[in-house]
């Protein structure tokens, strides 16, 4: 092939370099490891990042950040599509115990399954068997106290199933002793 016949080489955005990279990810990749196969810093990913994801709202796909990593996954608004589309089965439903398991290790991560107990009240073990299973919370390290009891935190997979983008997407966590002290001073 001559030189008027080779294609010319487009340089594409630092964007679309992310996304390629992300795209063929099977796992969440931290930021450090995207800056080094670019040859750039952190910052620069940074802003890589939020470039892409500026462009992804408008199409199928976002950015899920989690414990300084991230990776492309489907827009949570396309799920039951996706899912009709795949012939899967529903989202697996949550009971309410499992519901209030997982909000106490999400707001208090890492948490330990005494930690659970202490702010649900009664005994956590099945809870915590079954959102290990479900791949919903994982273990994250052990305690320094005594016994070095397990940590628990979130996983990509409660990003998912709850269509958030990363776990400061929580709503914010309104504590009792605030509203009690809010109505008393409503009604003084």
């Amino acid at each position: 092939m001559s030189d008027s016949q080779t294609p010319a080489i487009v340089e594409l955005s630092l964007a679309a370099k992310i996304e390629a990279m992300l795209f063929v990810s099977a796992e969440p990749v931290p930021v450090a490891q995207i800056a080094a196969a670019l040859d750039v810093n952190a910052s620069v990913v940074e802003r890589g990042l939020k470039e892409l994801d500026e462009a992804l709202n408008a199409r199928g796909l976002r950015l899920q950040r989690n414990a300084g990593r991230v990776q492309l996954t489907t827009a949570p608004e396309l799920a039951q599509l996706v899912e009709h589309f795949l012939g899967l089965e529903a989202t697996t439903h949550l009971s309410r115990a499992a519901l209030e398991t997982l909000a106490i290790i999400a707001y208090q991560q890492p948490c330990t399954r005494p930690q659970v107990d202490a702010v649900r009240g009664v005994n956590s073990d099945g809870m915590m068997k079954s959102l290990l299973s479900k791949g919903l919370v994982q273990e994250s390290g052990r305690a320094d106290g005594p016994g070095r009891p397990i940590l628990y935190s979130t996983t990509p997979e409660f990003l998912q199933h709850f269509g958030l983008s990363s776990i400061v997407e929580l709503p914010p966590l309104k504590l009792q002793a605030e509203e009690e002290e809010h109505n008393v001073l409503l009604k003084g």
